[in-house]
């Protein structure tokens, strides 16, 4: 019997029968994982929630992970993502079969203070992007649709004017633009240490779980923006200290702070009122808390 995370548990019992089938199944299909690659398997990892990861050794000792990705997610738009990347701001795919995939396994996730960790992401997501293969996805259509669905499901969890500016932001950014593949949700924790310096990875670290669809590259930004909530509670002037985080991305991308800063908040909506629906109020709170805070501060400036 594995062992399965509870976040991930939840995460699979939110989508209904495919993801109890998927539950009720993954034991054999970790188990046939582990014998087709020959692997030793060790503990799960806890973090996230699209997936069951857990830590492994090859017959030969090699250190490795194996992941097998949840119902609801492309797990084609990851595999194609890696395997253009080759490591090149990515973790390494050392084979797949089906939904299970073989990864080069890393250390802890980045964990440098906010601005340092921000000038890292924005130098790892210049080197991540990739030319754009496929049609772009609406992907700014996509979260107001999400918002709004879900602010009115919930009884207007954040405020109207939270509410009215993210889909405001959703609006402009639906403007075409140069794309690029992106990452697609790029926060710390899923930015790993490499555990000895290689190609791909000069700074010091990589990109695990792409998401892998054709995007405006500012959209990988506003993810980055979207976090650091613990800081932006704890400031007397949120909205000074998030355009500040905002600048620095804009630094170090070359890319417009303006679009930036209109994913960030977008994002912060639709990732607050995300997790309120699968996780809880708890988890949702701190994203719609500052949600809150910087569309006061934005309409009262």
């Amino acid at each position: 019997m594995i062992e399965v995370p509870d976040l991930v548990r939840r995460k699979a019992e939110s989508l209904g029968e495919p993801g109890e089938r998927w539950l009720a199944a993954l034991p054999v299909l970790v188990a046939a994982a582990v014998e087709e690659w020959a692997l030793t398997l060790g503990p799960p990892f806890t973090g996230g929630s699209a997936s069951y990861c857990a830590s492994a050794r090859t017959a030969d000792g090699e250190a490795v992970v194996l992941k097998l990705v949840a119902p609801g997610h492309d797990v084609e738009g990851q595999v194609r993502t890696l395997a253009a990347a080759n490591g090149r701001g990515y973790v390494h795919l050392l084979a797949r079969s089906g939904d299970a995939l073989l990864l080069e396994a890393l250390g802890p996730p980045l964990s440098l203070p906010p601005e340092r960790a921000i000038g890292v992401l924005a130098r790892l997501l210049r080197r991540a992007w990739l030319p754009p293969d496929e049609p772009a996805t609406s992907k700014a259509e996509d979260l107001a649709v999400l918002v709004d669905d879900l602010w009115r499901k919930h009884d207007r969890a954040c405020s109207p004017r939270a509410y009215g500016l993210a889909m405001r932001c959703a609006e402009r950014r639906a403007a075409p633009c140069a794309e690029v593949r992106v990452h697609g949700d790029p926060h710390h924790a899923n930015t790993l240490g490499v555990p000895t310096p290689r190609p791909g990875a000069e700074e010091g670290y990589v990109f695990i779980d792409p998401e892998g669809f054709v995007a405006d590259p500012a959209y990988d930004l506003g993810v980055v923006l979207r976090d650091w909530c613990a800081e932006l509670l704890a400031t007397p002037d949120p909205l000074g200290l998030a355009r500040r985080y905002c600048a620095l991305l804009a630094d170090g991308s070359g890319l417009s702070a303006t679009a930036i800063w209109e994913w960030g908040f977008l994002e912060r909506v639709s990732s607050g009122l995300y997790l309120l629906d699968f996780a809880g109020p708890a988890e949702a709170a701190p994203f719609l808390r500052t949600a809150d805070l910087l569309a006061g501060a934005t309409l009262s400036t």
